[in-house]
């Protein structure tokens, strides 16, 4: 985890609770635990819990929350703010309790088991989101808070990975750009080897960090599971990507350490210099700058990596409404209001992350590339918006996806040990998710 008092590290480590879910580092700021205000003396009350954002945007949510109560007389929003690490627990034994607030920031993927279990409000159901609202927000971010066509969430802020590269170490290499899919990444990890004795890049196969590898082999055009939950990835273009890997790393163009360390390793390794590209998001190009300047210096950004299929990968951060709540439109209204496009875009130019509405993705697309500064961050931060046209939860919310991650990565580990056979790996993966669902 990183030691870096970052803004923006901030916001990443909420998000990738994702994914992260999927998302790739993370903070050490110390949460204080919040003092709860005292009930409204009058009017109603919303409960409304967040993921480790206070305190450095305390100021943002005091004066959002201030601005709502405002303009709807009689209501106050009660803020309490959880640490990624409390919240699962803490949102599990509410709704058991039937004590869960009235509004709560979740990720998809945690959101989607208690959605199995019909926890949350359905949002399109009694006209609490119009057909004219939903389609404010972007349609392939929507599907986020969706499972079994009922939609559970409303979208709030985003990212979306990019790659950072050392144009130095590319240089000395004579490679011109950086590679944009994984097949020029195999080509340019091994002219990068040959020429620097440097890796190119370095992807984590611990199972219960980042699902960016898991996420690879859906953008490499592998269909993970069919419509019955069973596993559809041992075919042959779950052959083709699984191969992909062990061939890497059996070729010795992946770092040896791939196989136990996490996610963060990729940062201090590009930090130092060891590899040339580093996938993450935008906003870790002040980190860079802080910890390592002369890396920074020479550093760029481009699109994220993909595969054939071009599909390029999203976090979602959302909003959600117990359907518990004693008070579902006055619930569904701040939630609305907290995710408008004027409340995203000034959330996102405040934390550096992405906004959800189209309105919203298309101002800050305009505002970062017309800056009058241009800095790598702004640059970056162009690159990343751009990139939410063609993005999408690219593993879409499923109970167990966990247990899938880590079936996954624990026999492409065992074929790149060269205790299986890529194909043994394959099929032993699927068996055994198929004997868990």
């Amino acid at each position: 985890m990183s030691k870096l008092i970052n803004l923006s590290k901030w916001v990443l480590w909420g998000l990738l609770g994702l994914v992260l879910s999927f998302l790739i580092s993370c903070s050490i700021f110390k949460t204080p635990t919040p003092t709860p205000e005292p009930p409204a003396a009058n009017g109603q009350e919303l409960e409304f819990w967040t993921m480790q954002l206070q305190p450095k945007f305390t100021p943002y949510f005091t004066e959002l929350i201030e601005t709502f109560e405002q303009e709807h007389e009689g209501i106050k929003i009660r803020w309490v703010d959880i640490p990624w690490s409390a919240m699962e627990s803490k949102i599990l034994t509410s709704v058991s309790a039937g004590t869960a607030p009235d509004v709560v920031n979740l990720n998809p993927n945690f959101a989607a088991k208690l959605a199995s279990r019909n926890a949350w409000l359905n949002l399109t159901e009694n006209n609490y989101i119009s057909p004219e609202e939903k389609e404010t927000y972007l349609s392939n971010i929507w599907q986020a808070g969706t499972l079994k066509d009922v939609s559970f969430g409303l979208p709030w802020y985003l990212t979306t990975q990019i790659t950072i590269y050392n144009q130095e170490l590319l240089k000395q290499a004579n490679i011109e750009t950086p590679p944009e899919t994984f097949t020029e990444l195999a080509d340019v990890a091994a002219i990068l080897k040959e020429a620097t004795g440097k890796y190119a890049m370095f992807f984590t196969f611990v199972p219960g960090d980042s699902g960016e590898v898991l996420e690879s082999l859906v953008q490499m055009g592998v269909t993970l599971l069919d419509e019955n939950g069973k596993a559809a990835f041992n075919s042959p273009e779950g052959l083709e990507a699984f191969r992909y890997w062990v061939d890497l790393y059996q070729q010795e163009l992946l770092p040896p350490e791939v196989l136990t360390q996490g996610h963060r390793h990729a940062i201090d390794l590009y930090q130092s210099g060891e590899v040339a590209l580093l996938s993450t998001g935008a906003e870790s190009f002040p980190v860079i700058i802080n910890n390592a300047p002369t890396i920074a210096k020479v550093s760029a950004a481009s699109p994220q990596i993909t595969g054939e299929t071009g599909k390029r990968n999203v976090a979602v951060m959302n909003l959600v409404i117990p359907k518990s709540t004693e008070k579902p439109e006055e619930a569904v209204e701040f939630a609305k209001f907290v995710t408008n496009t004027e409340n995203q875009l000034n959330f996102a130019n405040e934390a550096k992350v992405l906004p959800s509405t189209v309105e919203a993705v298309e101002t800050y697309i305009n505002e970062q590339e017309n800056s009058t500064e241009q800095t790598p961050l702004s640059q970056a931060l162009a690159i990343s918006a751009k990139q939410l046209k063609d993005a999408q939860i690219l593993v879409p919310p499923q109970d167990n996806i966990n247990q899938l991650q880590k079936i996954i990565y624990e026999n492409l580990q065992a074929a790149m040990l060269k205790q299986k056979t890529v194909e043994q790996a394959l099929n032993d993966a699927a068996d055994t998710w198929n004997n868990l669902s």
